[in-house]
């Protein structure tokens, strides 16, 4: 199983984001194998996690012609700045 990492300083965020932000989270879970979604954000910060059985299922988020859109949204608009950290879980119990 892997863990997707995503921090971002947010810029502004309005109707616009939470719409797409919605539909992402919508299509990871339903379309391409995402596990599990969670996000929080405190202030300016954002963290998201989302889970996935395999490096293959991230690679066809990544590349996903409506996430690429948002993405650059992202870039654009919504965040100052970002980072993806990819990793693989090797344990996991609860």
């Amino acid at each position: 199983m892997y863990v997707v990492i995503f921090r971002a300083k947010v810029r502004t965020l309005g109707d616009e984001y939470f719409r797409v932000a919605a539909r992402m989270r919508e299509l990871a879970l339903t379309q391409f194998g995402c596990l599990e979604f969670q996000s929080v954000s405190e202030g300016n910060d954002e963290i998201s996690l989302s889970y996935w059985a395999d490096e293959a299922s991230i690679l066809a988020w990544k590349k996903h012609a409506e996430h690429v859109i948002a993405q650059q949204l992202g870039r654009e608009r919504w965040y100052e700045s970002y980072r993806v950290e990819i990793a693989a879980i090797t344990r996991r119990y609860q």
